[in-house]
C-alpha cells in the first residue's frame, strides 16, 4: 500500500514541519506515532520523511531521503463555469486527480444566480477539497483555485495557449487540435459551460479571444462529465509523447 503524501510549507535540510489541518488530521485521525513513515512535498520536491514529534499543531519529520517527483503533467488551466455545488465539487475533486494546473470558476449567464453570489463565500472549501485530493492523488503540488470571475473579466485575463471552449453545439466529435501532438512550452486553456451551456453570445465573445470550439463526445454531456473528458484527452496528448 502507498504511503500517505502531505504538503508541507518547506523542506530545510533535514526537516519538514507539517501544521494546520494535516497535522489535525494525522494526530487525530491516523493516530500517527514518532518513527512512522510518511511522503512530505513542498510542491517543489518529494522526501521520505520519519515522525520525530507529533502534536495536532504541528508534526515535525526527519528527511530520510529524496524521492522522484513523479511524471510532468502538462500546466492546464480550467475556465470552469459554476453549477450546482455537489456536482461542481465533485468536478473539482476529479479535475485535481486529472491534473488541472489552476481553476478558475466562472459566472455565466446560465449560472444561477444564487450559485453566483455563493461561490465566493465556498471558495476556500473548495481550496481544503483541491489540496486533500492532490495529496490523495500524490501529486507534487495541489492545483491553485482562483476566486470567481463573470465570465467577460475571466476571458479578458492573461492566459496561455491554446485555448479551447468546449461547445456542445457542435455535431458529432470535434476535438480538433485538442488531441494533437502537443508544442513545446503549452499552457492549455479548456473554457466549459454551465448546465445549459454557453450562450451564442459567449461563444462569440470567447473566440474574439482566442477561444477555438471543440466537442469531447457525440453525445450531450453534463457538465462535469465534459470538463473530465477534455482534461483526459490533454492530459493522454502529452503522456502519450513521454518516453518510457
Amino acid at each position: 500500500m502507498a504511503r500517505r503524501r502531505f504538503f508541507v510549507d518547506e523542506i530545510r535540510g533535514d526537516r519538514a514541519v507539517l501544521r494546520g489541518p494535516g497535522a489535525r488530521h494525522l494526530c487525530q485521525v491516523l493516530r500517527v506515532q514518532p518513527g512512522q513513515l510518511y511522503e512530505v512535498s513542498d510542491a517543489a520536491r518529494v522526501c521520505l520523511g520519519r515522525v520525530v514529534t507529533a502534536a495536532p499543531s504541528e508534526v515535525v519529520f526527519a528527511i530520510e531521503q529524496e524521492l522522484p517527483a513523479g511524471p510532468t503533467l502538462p500546466d492546464v488551466t480550467v475556465l470552469a463555469a459554476i453549477f450546482k455545488f455537489d456536482r461542481y465539487e465533485w468536478m473539482l475533486e476529479k479535475a485535481t486527480e486529472l491534473g488541472a494546473a489552476c481553476l478558475l470558476p466562472v459566472m455565466a449567464a446560465r449560472t444561477e444566480a444564487g450559485l453566483a453570489r455563493a461561490a465566493t463565500k465556498r471558495v476556500e472549501r473548495w481550496r481544503r477539497l483541491v489540496h486533500e485530493a492532490a495529496q490523495q492523488s500524490r501529486r507534487l503540488r495541489p492545483p491553485e483555485v482562483l476566486d470567481p470571475l463573470p465570465l467577460d473579466r475571466a476571458l479578458a485575463s492573461e492566459w496561455g495557449q491554446p485555448r479551447w471552449i468546449l461547445d456542445e453545439s457542435l455535431a458529432g466529435f470535434h476535438e480538433g487540435e485538442l488531441g494533437a501532438a502537443p508544442a513545446g512550452g503549452e499552457r492549455p486553456v479548456l473554457l466549459t459551460g454551465p448546465e445549459g451551456g454557453f450562450t451564442d453570445a459567449e461563444r462569440t465573445l470567447a473566440q474574439r479571444h482566442g477561444f477555438t470550439p471543440v466537442s469531447v463526445s457525440p453525445l450531450i454531456l453534463r457538465a462535469e462529465t465534459a470538463v473530465l473528458a477534455a482534461l483526459a484527452v490533454v492530459l493522454y496528448r502529452h503522456t502519450a509523447l513521454e518516453p518510457n
